[in-house]
């Protein structure tokens, strides 16, 4: 597999003059403020519908339901279908869903099981989409700009969460119909976007086809060999188990209060605005902090800021530290989403996207039936509390995990100089040494550290990217190729690392 950076020759130095990325990110820009849009005016349709949280919980657990049962499949699906044809896809049958809730307001004939039925398409389109502009994003941005265009993707869909919900609490005070008329508008303006993408996103695999199941399950296998990996979705998903149910039970909690929609998407849009803030620092934070103080730290501040919903009832206060609480998820998603774009093999993306996915955003059905039932039997007060609580066992869990505080850095721009050390806690796993003082790093002991944190079997190709996510620039694939083999072959005989067969050039931690 030819290394993302080595793909296109002349790759621009800036995002912003690769015509396809903009194209991508601009069209998404409008698709995710129109979901935004309609998310906002979702729930108060039902509630104004049914008045029921419960129905609430429901149709918001059928948008999220995809996430749990789809990932796995659609991951081995997009590794073998054509990816742009996959967003194209997905983008238009989302917005025909749309379409219908309108034309159902208008004939009067609005239900529960119609609203959950819209909201499964849309969640099944976003399975398809997000795992296809994930794969397909390293043949599009040369390694070195990855993590500044997940960052910009960060910025994307935060700043559509800063302004859709107050616009789509406002269209829905003027009408009902009008969030939903966006939203898929929305939909097929962002289709006109991804036909300037001419370069060609398919995965060509080397390997011989396999069976569909095995497919499907190369993602979770894959995950489950990484310790790192494994225990930072294992936080995420807990994480997004808190949040998610925390949109629906502050909602809830607002209107009790007597806020009108307009205050509502008002509340969500101040508390979006934290993100935006946190994905436009992100773009340069992540050269700052180690992963592993983003990874423990973001659990505490969560954990600290949870308790502070259940003493306001204010809609504006509420926004306030709903702000707080996003501005630190960025820095987050760059960190886990950058892991795995460089370090994954190409032709195992979608798969180990969807795996990560499956359980990570597989908790959101559990999150969204979870909240109505507390607020159903404890009140919108005593559910904060319970979410308080859960957030608590995250940030000690991270603290706790062995792979968390030894995670490897993040690969940097090409502008930026000089390279990052691996901080030497990396290092003494490796050298049994206790010194924690930052050290810069020979190209052996960089690669020591990112095999010991997320062992595994290395080739030479997986060699290569992880020396290029510890700064090594090479001047051509046969010396990066050289210089991998070297380093392996030194690690094998220091006794880190082992070939089970003589015969093939591949590794695993001794």
């Amino acid at each position: 597999m030819t290394p993302p950076s080595t793909q296109k020759t002349g790759a621009p130095r800036s995002l912003w003059r690769n015509r396809e990325f903009v194209a991508l990110w601009s069209g998404q820009v409008v698709s995710t403020l129109g979901a935004q849009t309609s998310g906002t005016a979702m729930p108060l349709l039902v509630l104004g519908t049914t008045g029921s949280p419960s129905d609430a919980g429901i149709v918001a657990a059928s948008g999220t339901l995809p996430y749990l049962i789809a990932h796995l499949p659609a991951g081995a699906l997009v590794d073998r279908w054509n990816r742009r044809t996959v967003l194209l896809v997905s983008e238009l049958c989302a917005g025909l869903a749309l379409l219908t809730v309108p034309a159902a307001l208008w004939l009067g004939r609005v239900t529960v099981a119609h609203l959950a039925a819209v909201a499964f398409v849309q969640g099944l389109c976003f399975v398809f989409f997000g795992l296809a502009e994930r794969a397909a994003l390293p043949g599009i941005v040369p390694t070195s700009l990855l993590p500044t265009a997940i960052a910009h993707n960060e910025a994307r869909a935060r700043g559509a969460a800063l302004v859709g919900p107050p616009l789509g609490g406002a269209l829905f005070g003027i009408s009902r119909t009008l969030p939903f008329l966006a939203d898929a508008l929305s939909y097929f303006a962002a289709c006109v976007g991804l036909l300037f993408i001419r370069t060609d996103p398919r995965n060509r695999p080397t390997t011989p086809a396999e069976s569909l199941w095995r497919s499907t399950t190369a993602g979770l296998r894959w995950v489950w060999r990484h310790p790192l990996i494994r225990a930072a979705l294992l936080l995420i998903a807990l994480s997004n188990l808190v949040f998610h149910a925390l949109v629906l039970i502050l909602v809830v909690l607002a209107r009790h209060h007597g806020a009108t929609p307009t205050a509502i998407g008002t509340m969500l849009g101040i508390y979006s605005a934290g993100g935006l803030a946190g994905a436009l620092a992100a773009t340069r934070l992540h050269r700052h902090f180690t992963p592993r103080s983003v990874i423990i730290g973001a659990n505490w501040i969560w954990a600290a800021l949870l308790p502070l919903f259940s003493f306001t009832s204010d809609p504006l206060l509420i926004g306030a530290i709903g702000a707080a609480t996003a501005f630190v998820g960025p820095l987050w998603n760059v960190v886990i989403i950058s892991y795995g774009t460089v370090l994954v093999p190409n032709e195992l993306l979608g798969r180990v996207n969807s795996a990560a996915m499956t359980l990570s955003w597989g908790v959101m059905p559990v999150a969204s039936l979870g909240a109505g039932y507390l607020l159903t039997t404890v009140g919108p007060v005593g559910a904060v509390w319970a979410l308080a609580a859960l957030m608590l066992a995250a940030a000690i869990a991270a603290t706790a995990s062995p792979a968390v505080r030894s995670a490897p850095p993040l690969p940097t721009t090409e502008e930026s100089a000089p390279r990052p050390s691996i901080s030497a806690y990396a290092v003494a796993a490796v050298e049994g040494e206790d010194d924690m003082a930052e050290t810069q790093l020979t190209h052996k002991q960089a690669l020591a550290a990112v095999i010991q944190a997320l062992g595994g079997t290395w080739d030479t190709e997986r060699a290569v990217l992880a020396l290029r996510v510890a700064g090594y620039e090479p001047t051509g694939d046969e010396a990066a190729g050289k210089e991998a083999r070297r380093n392996l072959r030194e690690l094998a005989e220091d006794g880190l690392i082992e070939r089970p067969d003589p015969e093939q050039a591949v590794y695993r931690l001794a």
